[in-house]
């Protein structure tokens, strides 16, 4: 979205940004003033951003995104010359500059689906109707993840990897490493409290987990506000001590606790609930497995009091 775009540049990011998912009344002003290039699926959506154009003196550069068979964003097909006539005619008179055609793929996971085949015809007769209409320039781009790793022909111009910048199989496979992918993203907490408890007793909301043995808890800070899916509570597993152990009870809003029975852990002391796997951690993948969702939604969702630091860089010298 727009405001993820500016956060970008405010961060000091002067790479080429895309912004879409606009509604009505977004303040296009400001990101035409920051370099953001704009996408546009509509004739009224272009029609904003054609005023903000006008209202800052410059040019809006626009990407514009037909829908082939999402039926998710981009314009229809019965919309699409609607849309790529007014914005030639918004070229012409200098209001903005066309600089993309793009569409997003419904089944680029299952590389044979016939959608693909389908999908890929409808953009190339779309990006036909617009080269025809004198929008020459526009760089071509239709591959998420997926299809950047599995299908080359639908590359085009330029590729949008969302999944596999986590470093996560986009196909959905339990081995990223086939694809030359490595898990990027390590999740970690710290116990806050331990303390020993008997045999028998509930353990958290619900008492849906109990100890057979005399045992350790451990209580780790952070829950489903943070991230963390309430689902996971005697399902999902985390790296303490040492070894591989299962949340014992509910995910509770801020904290879940771990039963380590007679393994020495101590306040302080780091848990893994996730990472690339090569330390004996579990993986992303096998916390989507347990709890019947993608690892997509598991990395993207931490946030609340976990901070995100960005350690290192593929490129870094």
């Amino acid at each position: 979205m727009l405001d993820e775009a500016l956060a970008l540049r405010a961060a000091g990011v002067t790479a080429p940004v895309l912004a879409w998912l606009h509604g009505p009344g977004t303040d296009y002003a400001a990101g035409i003033a920051a370099d953001v290039e704009l996408s546009v699926n509509a004739e009224w959506a272009l029609a904003e951003v054609v005023a903000a154009a006008r209202s800052t003196g410059r040019p809006a550069q626009v990407h514009l995104c037909v829908d082939t068979g999402l039926s998710r964003e981009g314009g229809t097909t019965a919309d699409w010359p609607g849309v790529v006539f007014a914005a030639a005619k918004a070229q012409a008179d200098g209001d903005i500059a066309v600089v993309g055609l793009w569409s997003h793929m419904a089944y680029a996971d299952a590389p044979t689906h016939p959608t693909i085949g389908a999908q890929v015809a409808v953009f190339e007769e779309a990006v036909d109707l617009a080269r025809g209409a004198g929008l020459t320039d526009a760089r071509r781009h239709l591959a998420n993840s997926a299809a950047t790793v599995a299908l080359p022909s639908t590359w085009y111009d330029m590729v949008r990897p969302g999944i596999a910048l986590y470093g996560l199989d986009p196909l959905g496979g339990s081995d990223p490493t086939a694809h030359g992918l490595r898990p990027a993203m390590t999740v970690r907490a710290s116990v806050a409290l331990t303390k020993r408890v008997p045999a028998g007793v509930g353990v958290s909301y619900g008492h849906t987990y109990f100890p057979q043995d005399e045992t350790t808890l451990a209580l780790v800070p952070v829950g489903y506000a943070d991230g963390v899916p309430r689902a996971g509570g005697n399902r999902v597993p985390v790296l303490a001590a040492g070894r591989q152990r299962t949340i014992a009870g509910r995910v509770c809003m801020d904290q879940f606790v771990l039963d380590v029975g007679d393994d020495v852990v101590a306040p302080g002391d780091e848990v893994v609930l996730w990472g690339p796997g090569d330390r004996g951690e579990p993986t992303a993948q096998q916390w989507a497995d347990a709890v019947d969702t993608i690892h997509y939604e598991l990395v993207t969702r931490i946030g609340g009091r976990f901070a995100r630091r960005y350690v290192g860089s593929a490129g870094a010298v």
